[in-house]
């Protein structure tokens, strides 16, 4: 079913907008049903509780409140399944990273605006590049698991994460921003 939003017919909705709130929709139930395999499987309340925060979320894209299904999801992996290193964590990630990434894009207008593809390719090269984070931290969380804490790894982690984040701003500007 097509959602209602005043003045705006259903007809009028475009494709890729109904693409991009399905994703937002989506993404945060599948990372949080990613769990399962790890025999850490949601309750199904919780289920319906993301379900409905990303429903609202996808409904009204332009809120803050879109931080809600996905802060839960993080949140349930990091209570229900501690520190698992199980490699359903990276499913989690890049499905928390699409819905995320589709919000970005479907905030850029009104729900009868088609999303241009220039800004669909710039985002989704942005959102792969930040995916790519997520096996190395989580290959260096399997190497590092049975070591003891090192004092000063969290200064060092967060240091290195701004590091990586200065260098991709500057990979990542344009001609424009550059003027």
């Amino acid at each position: 079913m097509t959602p209602r939003v005043p003045g705006i017919e259903p007809s009028d909705w475009a494709r890729s907008q109904l693409v991009l709130r399905a994703l937002m929709l989506l993404g945060p139930v599948a990372a949080l049903l990613a769990s399962g395999p790890t025999g850490h499987a949601a309750p199904w309340w919780l289920v319906g509780v993301v379900a409905a925060l990303a429903g609202v979320w996808a409904w009204y894209t332009d809120v803050p409140f879109g931080a809600a299904p996905l802060l839960v999801v993080i949140g349930w992996w990091a209570a229900a399944l501690g520190s698992t290193t199980s490699a359903w964590l990276l499913v989690a990630a890049a499905a928390l990273l699409v819905a995320h990434v589709a919000a970005v894009l479907a905030s850029y207008g009104p729900p009868a605006m088609p999303v241009d593809r220039a800004v669909t390719r710039l985002w989704v090269r942005r959102g792969a590049l930040v995916l790519l984070t997520a096996p190395v931290a989580w290959g260096a969380a399997r190497a590092l698991r049975d070591q003891p804490e090192q004092p000063g790894i969290w200064v060092l982690g967060v240091a290195v994460a701004c590091v990586a984040t200065l260098i991709a701003t500057a990979a990542l500007r344009t001609d424009q921003e550059e003027r």
